[in-house]
């Protein structure tokens, strides 16, 4: 026998030390008991120092144990599983593969006002997430990143009124959640969850987003500067299957703001893909391990 679990023993052994005393009682549930007879305050006491004799017993061994390592170190093992689900609330823009993450308080994808980074960049015109993957999964800060699948097919785009559904491990201090996916036909739309607080227990946490834009590219509006497939204001001869461009005209306002909408100054048709905030309804809530 080692001397932790000699150390447990021998606190384990101690007598439990109770009043000599026997009153006419009948213990019940745990953390009760009945009253008979005629001395309810002796019984009431005789129950108190007992139980209180136990809880000092138990407490000492838990102790003893934890210093042995018997038992695992407060909330290593506190990540759950949550799902999070996210809704396409237009009628003429899809959603880029989208970009989920579980991370601490402080991480942050940008700051209205400020300058774009390029990771955030490179979600906003061109749809791909992986560069801001790759520095999120980087960051000590950052529990886990998913990413929903890239077309082809095309069908992996979130067309309006589509909802997908990803799942996060998250947890302890990795309580804050980042979404994001760029919104196309655009020039540099996204939208996304900037950091947000969790959701407690088994509350749903349900938050709206709206279009932000990176201020990272002039929103000209042609199918040139507009990446992504079956644009129908993008059709033409040479072009049957409607594919946007990936020219990058430049020109942006240089740093993050709530985006304008579709005016219809380039190809696209404004009654078509314009629309008015929010663009995506995201849902986070635990899932029962």
């Amino acid at each position: 026998m080692n001397v932790c679990a000699l150390v447990i023993a021998l606190i384990a052994a101690i007598p439990n030390k109770t009043p000599r005393h026997k009153p006419n009682f009948t213990f019940g549930a745990i953390g009760g008991f009945l009253q008979r007879g005629t001395a309810p305050y002796v019984e009431t006491v005789f129950h108190l120092k007992r139980r209180n004799c136990m809880k000092k017993m138990i407490t000492n061994v838990v102790f003893a144990a934890a210093l042995c390592g018997v038992f695992p170190a407060l909330g290593a093992d506190d990540m759950r599983t949550y799902e999070v689900t996210i809704t396409n609330l237009t009628r003429g823009q899809r959603f880029t593969p989208v970009l989920v993450a579980s991370h601490k308080e402080g991480v942050k994808l940008f700051q209205l006002g400020s300058p774009a980074s390029q990771q955030l960049k490179t979600i906003a015109e061109e749809g791909n997430p992986g560069p801001l993957a790759m520095l999120l999964r980087a960051n000590p800060d950052v529990n886990e990143v998913v990413i929903s699948p890239a077309p082809p097919p095309v069908s992996n785009l979130v067309d309006p009124g589509e909802t997908i559904t990803l799942t996060v491990r998250a947890g302890g201090k990795f309580d804050h959640f980042t979404v994001a996916a760029m919104l196309i036909p655009t020039n540099d739309a996204f939208f996304a969850l900037n950091g947000v607080d969790g959701p407690s227990g088994n509350e749903t946490l349900t938050v709206l987003s709206p279009a932000y834009d990176s201020g990272t590219e002039r929103n000209d509006e042609t199918c040139a500067s507009i990446p992504g497939p079956g644009f129908t204001e993008c059709v033409t001869q040479s072009n049957p299957s409607g594919n946007g461009g990936g020219a990058a005209p430049g020109g942006g306002e240089g740093f993050v703001h709530i985006h304008a909408g579709i005016h219809g100054i380039g190809n696209l048709n404004a009654a078509q893909r314009d629309w008015r905030n929010p663009v995506a309804r995201i849902t986070i809530r635990r899932l029962k391990d």
